[in-house]
Order: structure tokens, then C-alpha cells, then sequence
């Protein structure tokens, strides 16, 4: 028989929950199995999420969500009285939903405050040990923090949930990524224009709004060169971002091969429609590599400073490729000394990333 803890919830009595998650793109997208494990276990639940806007398209058209809300990260630029209106204009829609449950899966500290607000039977968040009275006062229910960085962060999210009685099975932990019709009409326009057909390219997301996380523009070229010598097409993408943008042409400089370049062409939707229709992905730490795995791509994640352990690809199809002789890593530092160039990832060879490419393309 499966046991719980002696305070699990009654899951009768839960008619609507909302689970927030205030962080990035795929800090967002990690969650998605809670949605899943709650709606199976509850079929008739209303499951809300609470997100920043510019990760809403990370949980839209999520079949077990019913409404996301969204918090503009604009409004601090706003003035005092207009961020106040935006407040709460949000708490009065949350509040009348009249919520039973609230996961809050993060330290954000609005996670307390809407526990009290919003006046729900039950809350589960985090137990941070260095918070205030206050914070754990809050919730009726907090789930324990992993002692060592060896617990992948969708099993962290899939805690709460374990916390409250409920044991999320195998098939309730897959990521959820829905491109949409939308999504999909870019794919599939800019594939065409190229005259490239679905499931016969690689495609390489090299950047991150985290320089320490990327791979140097010199590798990733001979990575291009490499894989055209091998009869692969390689189709680039990043985000709309200058910086990005900038990375990726310092990459093109130097490349001999010809990559058809999409970066920032396509949304975050489009991403996930393009990278489903790849063969293979290659990538760094980042929320397209994360993306790749909801949408079944086979994964080659390049890893420095952040633990795989933790953010590796959620997918049995994939490869980490990360230094061994680094014993300092993961050390979650925004690279060496803080000087935002990371030795591990640096000195990371083209022909092991070749390697792993391969173990996957030839299966």
C-alpha cells in the first residue's frame, strides 16, 4: 500500500487550485507535470497558473490548465500608483476564483502574501529554513529542499505535490509544450522557404541570455563545419535579442559550411513547432533545450557551471556533454570568478560533442 504523510489534503475538497511559479521560460516549463499529476488525480479540478508574462507562452493551451495569469515585469518601471492598480486588479481576479489549493513553487516572496490573501483551505511552498516566521506561517503545508543538487528540479516541482498526498506516477512527469496552429504556420513557412523537409536537420540553439552558459563562437563554428563534412543541415536559431544575435553572427564569420540562420525569426511558439521537427537538437543550459525535450527531440545539452543533475534534459533521449576535468563544477557561479567565462565550458572539445551527436543520430 502507498503511504503519504499523516497531514495529506483532501483532494474532495479541492475544486480550483493555482500553482505559481514566478521565474524564467524554463524554470516554467519544468512545472508542467504538476499540472498533469493534479488533473489526473483530480479529473474535474480547475488548475490556474500565476506566471510573468513573458513566460505565458510556456503554459498556453496546456490541456490541464484552465486560466494563466500573468504579472507584467514592466510594472516596476511604472509609477507607485499605476503598479498598485495592476496589483490589485490581479489579486481581486485571483481572489474571485476562490481557489482551495495554492502551490507556490519558488522563494518569491508574493507566494506568502497571496496565501493569506486569497484564503485557501490548503498552500504548500518550499521550506527555506533562513525564512521568516512570517513565511512559514503562511502555508498549511511545506515540502523539504533537497540536501545535495543530485534531485532534478521537475521532481523538486513534483514535490509539493507529494507533500500534499499525492505520489505523481511515471507517465504523469512528461514535460507539456503545445506549439499551436499559430506555432506550427511558422515552422512550417520558413522550413519551405528554405526547402528544408521535417526530421532532416540538426538544429543548434547556441546561445543563452547567460553568457557563462554558452560555448565559444570558434567551437560551435567547427561544430557546423563538422557536421556539414557529415551530410548534416544545420539550421541555427536565437532568440530577438541583440546580443544573441550578435553571438550567432560572430558564429556564421567563422563557419566554412552554410547554416541556414533563423535567429530571431521565429516566437517562442515557433521554437517549439521547429525544434519537433528536428532530428536532433544541440544546445546549451537554456529554455530552448529544455523546449526540445517537451516536444520529443532528441537532446545534446553542452553544460558548465550549471549541474545537469538539477537542469539536464528531461527526456531518455539525450546526452550531456560536460567536463571531466573540472572538478569545481557545478559550481552555479555566472562563470570564473565571477568574470562571466566559464573554463569548463571553454575548454570543452568540438570532437565530444561529435561523439554524443553521433550515439544519437545513429541509433
Amino acid at each position: 500500500m502507498q503511504m503519504g504523510p499523516d497531514d495529506a489534503i483532501d483532494l474532495s475538497l479541492v475544486k480550483r487550485a493555482l500553482v505559481v511559479k514566478l521565474r524564467h521560460h524554463g524554470d516554467v516549463l519544468l512545472t508542467t507535470p504538476v499540472f498533469s499529476a493534479l488533473k489526473s488525480r483530480i479529473p474535474n479540478i480547475e488548475i490556474d497558473a500565476l506566471v510573468y508574462a513573458d513566460t505565458h507562452a510556456m503554459l498556453d493551451g496546456n490541456p490541464a490548465i484552465s486560466r494563466v495569469f500573468a504579472i507584467d515585469r514592466a510594472w516596476k518601471s511604472r509609477t507607485a500608483l499605476a503598479r498598485a492598480s495592476e496589483e490589485w486588479r490581479l489579486l481581486r481576479l485571483l481572489r474571485q476564483r476562490g481557489y482551495d489549493l495554492l502551490i507556490h513553487l519558488s522563494e518569491h516572496p508574493r507566494g506568502a502574501w497571496l496565501s493569506r490573501f486569497l484564503g485557501c483551505a490548503y498552500s504548500v511552498a518550499p521550506d527555506y529554513a533562513q525564512r521568516s516566521k512570517f513565511w512559514r506561517r503562511s502555508f498549511t503545508h511545506r515540502f523539504s529542499l533537497p540536501k545535495n543538487a543530485h534531485r532534478h528540479m521537475v521532481e523538486w516541482n513534483l514535490d509539493a505535490l507529494r507533500r500534499i498526498g499525492i505520489q505523481p506516477g511515471v507517465g504523469e512527469k512528461r514535460l507539456i509544450l503545445v506549439a499551436g496552429t499559430q506555432g506550427q504556420s511558422e515552422a512550417d513557412k520558413l522550413l519551405e522557404q528554405y526547402g528544408i523537409e521535417a526530421g532532416t536537420f540538426v538544429h543548434l540553439h547556441p546561445a543563452s541570455r547567460w553568457s557563462f552558459k554558452c560555448w565559444p563562437e570558434a567551437r560551435n563554428a567547427a561544430l557546423i563545419d563538422a557536421l556539414a563534412r557529415r551530410g548534416e543541415q544545420v539550421v541555427l536559431t536565437a532568440a530577438p535579442d541583440a546580443q544573441e544575435l550578435d553571438f550567432v553572427s560572430r558564429i556564421l564569420s567563422l563557419c566554412n559550411a552554410k547554416p541556414v540562420n533563423l535567429a530571431g525569426k521565429l516566437s517562442l511558439k515557433g521554437l517549439a513547432a521547429l525544434t519537433a521537427k528536428a532530428k536532433l537538437f544541440i544546445g546549451v543550459d537554456s529554455a530552448p533545450m529544455h523546449m526540445a525535450s517537451a516536444m520529443g527531440t532528441p537532446v545534446v545539452a553542452l553544460f558548465g557551471p550549471s549541474g545537469e543533475m538539477e537542469w539536464g534534459p528531461w527526456s531518455s533521449k539525450m546526452r550531456v556533454v560536460a567536463s571531466a576535468s573540472h572538478p569545481c563544477r557545478p559550481c552555479g557561479i555566472d562563470g570564473c570568478g565571477g568574470g562571466k567565462i566559464s573554463d569548463c565550458l571553454v575548454t570543452l572539445p568540438e570532437d565530444r560533442v561529435l561523439r554524443a551527436v553521433s550515439e544519437l543520430l545513429d541509433q
